[in-house]
């Protein structure tokens, strides 16, 4: 054995280097991932909007013993440690807390994420026909490349209320027997003028019409027959009318489910993962907590891809008020209680952040970005140019977090958004900080986001959880 130098027993002691997180796992540890992943690809498929995601989150919180706060607040019943309770929010947002041994006002360890992704809505009245061939209107929901949407298979999720209050849930093209709806493009031959565009104009947000059909009904006394032939259709599966239209939810969304990449499947490409990747390794963590220390928390909000506002983003008061609810029904509620409960919380900031990516290396900074496959990233700030709408963690709190990941072999990485004065992005994290938590972005590096079909590692998936998990369940 050759003995270690004296150069390289400090190069080892002193420097640091973050290593891919696959070396760390053991073969009956990678099978597990793989497994984890498998379940993964069925929430992702499950959930491809937020209703349909806060659903599947309440479906496991249901089948692990989680009770409605709202069955609580109604008997009166005054929580105990180790009861599992949910809040759902209007179908779109949703929290699962699981009571410690500690009251509430001694803080909560919050995991926060997001369950809507950027996508494309349908207007108020979205159904037309032009050259015999009938189309959607849409306006596009979140930061989007719009001409990423083209030529794609579509598919239509959502809900619509009828005139008599009913509500239809809607899902056309994901069925394998299932037509898909589509954006059309222009062919190359006759683009000339789009491709002296620039790219973000090439396609204009008002050109993002999806086409629906081209058979027409009825004779020629009938106006727009192709436009009535979808109104049948629709009305025929649905029991919907046009005017129904404007008291709807829909969203056009890729089409089809999560695959494998790779030819070692080391990665998965869906739509969605930003940001159900770092909602579901929350989950899977407080699902198998029992009998924490202090109040372990995953809010799953609505909204964040337009800022975090309305009645279900991380804006609103449904968080502070669910939580002030579980106090009175826990002991005699205060507004000062529930201040020291928000003062005394920690939190991790689920979200998904950019990777450094080799076939676009100018925009990001190797040394301080995340890579692809080196586990779970710590984003100190988020932010544009000078940390603008930024949290910026304190030093105190990234210490404990990293500390603990490095006890429980959770592999881990720090990296913020790209270059200075290249772009920026935000989380919810500046929210729970306004009340006065400490927080930390900590998230999974995602290739191509915002795109259709994004990527993400299995490993970084797998590391999320493991990191969560413990995060969760700790005393600090």
């Amino acid at each position: 054995m050759v003995k270690e130098s004296k150069d390289i027993k400090l190069q080892n002691e002193l420097t640091n280097e973050f290593k891919n997180a696959w070396s760390a796992l053991d073969s009956e540890q990678t099978k597990e991932v793989f497994k984890f992943a498998d379940e993964y690809k069925g929430f992702l498929d499950r959930g491809k909007t937020e209703r349909e995601c806060a659903l599947d989150i309440l479906d496991y919180a249901k089948k692990c013993g989680f009770v409605d706060i709202n069955d609580l607040i109604k008997k009166g019943t005054k929580i105990k440690p180790g009861i599992k309770v949910y809040a759902l929010n209007r179908g779109k947002a949703i929290a699962l807390f699981v009571v410690g041994k500690k009251n509430i006002d001694k803080g909560m360890n919050i995991v926060g994420s997001h369950i809507d992704s950027p996508r494309i809505d349908l207007k108020a009245n979205p159904l037309y026909e032009d050259c015999d061939m009938a189309f959607f209107k849409t306006h596009y929901y979140g930061g989007i490349k719009k001409y990423q949407w083209a030529t794609i298979p579509l598919a239509l999720h959502g809900v619509v209320i009828d005139g008599k209050g009913n509500k239809k849930n809607v899902v056309i093209g994901e069925d394998p027997g299932d037509p898909v709806l589509y954006i059309t493009d222009l062919l190359p031959h006759l683009a000339k003028d789009q491709n002296d565009k620039k790219l973000s104009e090439a396609i204009k947000g008002e050109d993002l019409n999806v086409l629906c059909g081209s058979i027409p009904y009825g004779g020629d006394e009938v106006k727009n027959k192709v436009k009535l032939n979808i109104l049948k259709i629709l009305n025929e599966k649905y029991g919907i009318c046009e005017i129904d239209f404007t008291r709807a939810e829909l969203e056009i969304v890729p089409a089809g489910k999560a695959r494998d990449v790779g030819l070692d499947r080391a990665l998965i490409s869906a739509y969605g993962h930003d940001d159900r990747v770092c909602t579901f390794a929350g989950l899977k963590g407080i699902l198998e907590l029992e009998n924490p220390d202090r109040t372990a928390v995953l809010y799953c909000a609505d909204k964040e891809e337009i800022g975090s506002v309305g009645n279900t983003g991380a804006q609103s008061d449904f968080f502070a008020n669910t939580v002030a609810e579980l106090i009175a029904l826990q002991s005699e509620y205060s507004d000062l209680l529930l201040k020291r409960a928000f003062n005394k919380s920690k939190s991790l900031s689920a979200d998904v952040c950019a990777p450094h990516d080799p076939n676009y290396p100018s925009v990001t900074e190797k040394n301080n970005t995340g890579h692809i496959g080196k586990g779970l990233q710590i984003t100190k700030f988020t932010g544009a140019r000078g940390k603008a709408g930024s949290n910026d963690a304190n030093a105190e709190f990234v210490a404990e977090v990293t500390r603990l990941f490095t006890q429980k072999d959770v592999v881990w990485q720090i990296g913020e958004m790209g270059k200075v004065d290249q772009g920026g992005g935000g989380t919810i994290a500046y929210i729970l900080a306004n009340a006065n938590a400490d927080v930390v972005d900590c998230g999974v590096p995602v290739l191509s986001m915002h795109a259709p079909y994004e990527v993400i590692s299995k490993v970084d998936l797998f590391m999320a959880y493991k990191g969560y998990k413990e995060f969760l369940k700790l005393d600090f």
